[in-house]
């Protein structure tokens, strides 16, 4: 699968619109660009950590080693710098789902590789899942504050659909699949175990963090999906009476 590498705040530092500016000839602009990445790439790390109520500018401003007057110059406010954070993660994830290949040799090997890339990224952007834990907290307050976040799942959720559409053409896949329901179901399948796998591996006596279990999980969750979109399908039926 060709996806593009992500992981931690690097998953998450693709520019917004908001951080991208003409070099000067001087670097002047180029120095500000950067401080303010600077600032950003540490306040990803605070609130990830600390969510948004335990995070204090104080230790973004120390970690960053600039002056709180500057995060202010930039940002306005505590709360816009975290929204600049959720666009600028938010950017990161749509960049990389679409890196999500369209040429599959089926529309069961389509489903496959969306579910290995969607883990693929939930597992390598362990940041991003601390500021989603915290925005969940608040009950998506901040986000509906953006206007930039929402905007990339079209392209995604167009991908799903044109490959669910195919395989109820081919009769692999049921014809009544929602691409937004799929979506949640594989993200969350893959979300959950990776954000609860510390609490679930002492509770369960399982090792969920090693490679051999993270792939078994893949697996599953692809198994999982395909069952459900090839019952009802009208090629699975034919092709299970033809086994019987």
């Amino acid at each position: 699968m060709k996806a593009a590498p992500a992981k931690g705040t690097k998953a998450a530092r693709a520019a917004s619109p908001r951080t991208k500016a003409p070099v000067a000839v001087n670097g002047t602009t180029t120095n500000v660009n950067k401080t303010r990445q600077r600032i950003l790439d540490v306040a990803t790390q605070e609130f990830s950590a600390k969510g948004y109520d335990g995070a204090r500018i104080d230790d973004i401003m120390r970690l960053s080693k600039v002056s709180k007057n500057l995060i202010y110059h930039y940002f306005g406010s505590k709360e816009k710098l975290f929204i600049a954070v959720l666009e600028q993660a938010y950017q990161g994830m749509h960049e990389y789902q679409m890196t999500w290949p369209l040429d599959v040799s089926s529309p069961v090997d389509g489903i496959r590789k969306l579910v290995r890339s969607t883990f693929k990224y939930w597992r390598d952007s362990p940041e991003f899942i601390g500021l989603l834990n915290s925005e969940n907290f608040h009950k998506g307050k901040h986000l509906r504050k953006s206007k930039l976040t929402k905007a990339g799942y079209s392209g995604l959720l167009g991908n799903i659909a044109n490959l669910l559409k195919e395989g109820a053409r081919s009769g692999d896949f049921r014809s009544d699949v929602d691409p937004v329901e799929l979506y949640i179901s594989i993200s969350a399948l893959a979300y959950h175990y990776l954000s609860n796998r510390y609490t679930l591996s002492y509770l369960l006596d399982r090792k969920l963090s090693t490679e051999d279990e993270m792939k078994a999980r893949i697996v599953h969750i692809e198994d999982l999906t395909l069952g459900y979109l090839q019952y009802g399908a009208v090629g699975h039926k034919a092709r299970s009476r033809g086994a019987a």
